[in-house]
């Protein structure tokens, strides 16, 4: 009988503790700073900002070089062998590749290593000069890690450029930092090929692939990867380190409102966000496992690889579309990264976590019957028993739902992730409650910019709240300032609100040749602290975490004076089964919104096909009224949920059968949507909204 006794009190005395916990933990703390005055937080575990958490490192190059000494026998960066490239073609003609890839083939920290030291001596071999720069244009991949490594060792600033940036946008990018080198992958080297005339100072590519088209038409000196490491190798140079302050990238926005903006970011920028990270992953060490995927060209994934090396971790590379077994490029009844990887550790945009909870729960509602309902209850007693509820799954129950139901899931990502970092966007609570639960793992949800090294705020692992970002970072501090013309102040109740701005040593120097725009969201106080002014609008809870509410810039008044933020409806309404990606549209003269949805085929299909509707093909299926009505309708349905004002929840829409991607120029490689070039896009499509 005790047993029992026990087995009951147990999660009723762990739920006291629990809330209790959360009652009394201050995870951030006020802080007096300069500058001008508003609400302050910063980490309540680190009176002043941390700068480094190593003795005596100072830059990226002296981090790397650290670790490759401690841990030069250990495997550190992986590539997975291609066994085939095959290609698909549909009933319908459309033809898809489809690869076969094997195993992870290693490199050790001691070869790494010797990799960054040989290309970096073959870069000066090849008539680089350290004044000048170069330009890493490509997908992520251990030839990218290398190559950034080099130029550090010799005091060259990198210019990193996203693959998937259009014609326009790279030259500007080229020709505004006065690039001499790039460096890019066989399918970036065709890009420059199409607007070589148009480039004034590049002189050499080296092309990560060894096999590339050669042709005498290059207005430049085209190297393979391989030559350059050779020469270097044959011809070594010492290295030519930089200090803290020099400049280590300059890194190109995705451009989601208008020609990218080039971020300067020192050796001292990244290695403050890089060390302050370090504090917040709980054991992270050197039996994590990382997988590498996201583009290197966004501060998040830069940091990410520049901390695992730090703590002896391991990197294997992968791609978006080859990430899990049923990936769009991984060829039938193969296996894709996660699977063969296995990784620990991950970080992810909110959009593929999206993406992960759409394909769980379309395979369970295809699934149907015991298999369906097996599923939503060990959800909602595991749901239960998060969000604090003592009668919730806890202790063997909750064992046995994992066994039962979880492990399965849990294998889409190699079954053994133990943290995952969100950051780039908003997550939604229902994404992150169902990767806590169906995953079991935490994520910490993180706010930052580029021009913050994506240090801003990072929740802890023991926070277990929805649609919060945390307390500020160790290298941060966090204001909110007042913004009347938005409503928002710092002596609002019940907690203080305004503009997010953030200071500390993870502040970056500003826009490369942009002094104008540089001087409007930069600031420097009398203590000598740099600000930026982020433009997002946050509120601090008691604990010290922030919440972000709004954006200055995606605020829209209605013609009858109502304020619609676009960005906090989107997020509320894309957890719509129907809906992919959503754009809403709001116009001071008309007294409604409206909304451009890319519609989610597999849902909207499976709702035609219950509903017995005839179509000769999607885009056909999305300009029927009866399926415009159902979407609407369940826009309206998930609007109220989230409790949005009648007039922020769109009037009408535009059903969108082909998906926005980055190659479309409709999304940033982060997939985040570019307003006015959808807008132009769609420019007729929204007028015919308003005019019916």
């Amino acid at each position: 009988m005790s047993g029992y006794i026990v087995s009951a009190l147990v999660p009723i005395v762990f739920t006291l503790i629990l809330r209790n916990a959360k009652k009394v933990k201050k995870r951030g703390v006020l802080v007096d700073v300069g500058g001008e005055p508003g609400y302050t937080i910063r980490n309540s575990r680190f009176p002043s900002p941390v700068e480094t958490s190593w003795e005596g490192i100072t830059t990226l190059a002296e981090l790397f070089e650290q670790a490759c000494k401690e841990h030069s026998d250990k495997h550190l960066l992986g590539t997975r062998k291609l066994v085939s490239r095959e290609v698909d073609v549909t009933d319908d003609g459309r033809s898809f590749e489809k690869l076969h890839l094997g195993e992870y083939e290693w490199l050790t920290y001691a070869k790494t290593f010797e990799a960054v030291c040989n290309f970096a001596s073959g870069l000066v071999q090849l008539g680089h000069k350290k004044e000048e720069r170069v330009a890493i244009f490509a997908d992520t991949r251990e030839e990218w890690f290398i190559a950034l490594q080099a130029c550090f060792r010799r005091n060259v600033t990198v210019v990193t450029i996203y693959a998937s940036l259009g014609e326009e946008a790279l030259c500007h990018s080229l020709n505004e930092t006065d690039v001499t080198t790039v460096i890019c992958g066989n399918k970036e080297l065709k890009k420059l090929v199409n607007i070589s005339g148009q480039l004034d100072t590049v002189e050499r590519v080296i092309c990560m692939d060894s096999e590339f088209p050669t042709s005498a038409s290059y207005r430049w000196t085209v190297f393979s990867f391989a030559d350059v490491e050779s020469v270097g190798r044959t011809n070594p140079v010492d290295a030519d380190l930089p200090v803290s302050a020099d400049v280590a990238v300059i890194m190109y926005t995705s451009g989601s409102t208008g020609l990218p903006k080039g971020v300067m970011m020192t050796h001292g920028n990244v290695l403050a966000t890089v060390s302050a990270v370090m504090t917040i992953v709980p054991g992270l060490g050197s039996k994590d496992v990382y997988l590498a995927y996201l583009p290197l060209a966004h501060i998040l994934e830069l940091a990410a690889e520049n901390l695992i090396p730090a703590v002896g971790g391991v990197i294997g590379y992968g791609t978006p579309l080859t990430l899990t077994d049923t990936s769009n490029k991984i060829k039938t009844g193969t296996k894709g990264d996660a699977s063969v990887l296995s990784p620990t550790v991950m970080a992810a945009v909110p959009a593929i976590l999206d993406r992960v909870r759409d394909g769980v729960r379309k395979k369970v509602d295809a699934k149907g019957g015991l298999a369906k309902k097996l599923f939503d209850l060990a959800y909602s007693r595991r749901l239960s028993a998060i969000n604090g509820n003592w009668f919730g799954a806890w202790g063997l129950e909750k064992l046995l739902w994992d066994f039962l139901v979880f492990r399965k899931v849990r294998a889409i990502l190699g079954g053994r992730i133990r943290f995952l970092l969100s950051g780039g966007a908003p997550l939604s609570a229902d994404t992150q409650r169902f990767i806590n639960i169906c995953l079991g793992a935490p994520i910490g949800q993180g706010y930052g910019l580029t021009e913050t090294c994506a240090g801003a705020t990072f929740s802890e692992v023991d926070d277990t709240s929805v649609g919060r970002v945390g307390s500020p970072l160790p290298c941060s501090f966090v204001k909110l300032i007042d913004w009347p013309e938005g409503g928002y102040l710092i002596s609002d109740s019940p907690m203080p609100r305004g503009e997010i701005v953030v200071g500390g040593p993870s502040v970056t120097l500003g826009y490369f040749k942009n002094e104008e725009k540089t001087k409007e969201v930069y600031k420097v106080d009398e203590r000598g602290m740099r600000w930026f002014y982020t433009g997002d609008i946050g509120q601090f809870h008691i604990d010290g975490c922030l919440e972000i509410i709004d954006r200055k810039k995606d605020i829209v008044k209605l013609q009858h004076g109502e304020y619609v933020s676009l960005g906090k409806v989107e997020a509320a309404l894309s957890i719509s089964p129907y809906v992919d990606s959503i754009m809403l549209h709001a116009d001071p003269f008309h007294s409604y919104c409206v909304a451009l949805v890319v519609a989610s085929q597999q849902a909207v299909e499976d709702w035609a096909s219950k509903q017995g509707i005839v179509f000769t093909d999607f885009a056909d299926l999305c300009e029927k009224e009866e399926t415009i009505k159902e979407v609407l309708s369940s826009l309206v349905q998930t609007g109220k949920k989230a409790r949005l004002e009648k007039f922020e929840i769109p009037a009408k829409l535009k059903l969108v059968s082909t998906p926005w991607t980055p190659e479309s120029g409709l999304v940033t490689a982060a997939l985040k949507i570019k307003r006015e070039a959808i807008r132009k896009a769609f420019s007729q499509d929204l007028a015919n909204l308003y005019a019916s």
